[in-house]
């Protein structure tokens, strides 16, 4: 909750202007989102996983989630013990563990999550060419372009 405080404070204080919705728990907006997610972030943490929601934005066809994937009932999930660690493409020693970030786009009726990122310890969508795109849900991202 203090990381929505934080950006929604960070949005007014710069002077840029949201124009994005959070749907609220338990709608099927929300779910849908986080099914679209799922399935991306399972294959590299394995499965299950369930979502600790920080920011979730919506802006007509375009979405922002940021948050923490976790074992049901709220488990750990430890980098060092995932498919993605033993792949190679998660160091348990660099990053920021089970955090995600992604960018969703609406193609006709199905939400896909299309930029992933797990573990960052950048805002890795603080790029032009996404904020081209993305603006209206990550405008604190996109400041400088």
């Amino acid at each position: 909750m203090w990381r929505l405080i934080l950006a929604v404070f960070l949005v007014a204080a710069s002077g840029v202007r949201a124009d994005y919705f959070e749907p609220a728990r338990g709608t099927e907006l929300r779910r849908t989102l986080m099914d679209a997610l799922r399935p991306h972030i399972e294959w590299p943490l394995g499965a299950p996983v369930e979502f600790v929601v920080w920011d979730l934005r919506v802006a007509d066809d375009i979405a922002f989630f940021s948050g923490m994937a976790q074992r049901p009932g709220g488990g750990v999930i430890d980098i060092a013990d995932t498919p993605a660690a033993r792949w190679g493409e998660l160091d348990p020693e660099v990053g920021d563990g089970a955090t995600v970030q992604a960018l969703y786009k609406l193609s006709g009726r199905t939400w896909v999550a299309v930029h992933i990122g797990i573990s960052a310890t950048d805002v890795w969508y603080s790029w032009e060419p996404i904020c081209q795109e993305y603006r209206a849900v990550i405008p604190e991202a996109c400041q400088q372009f």
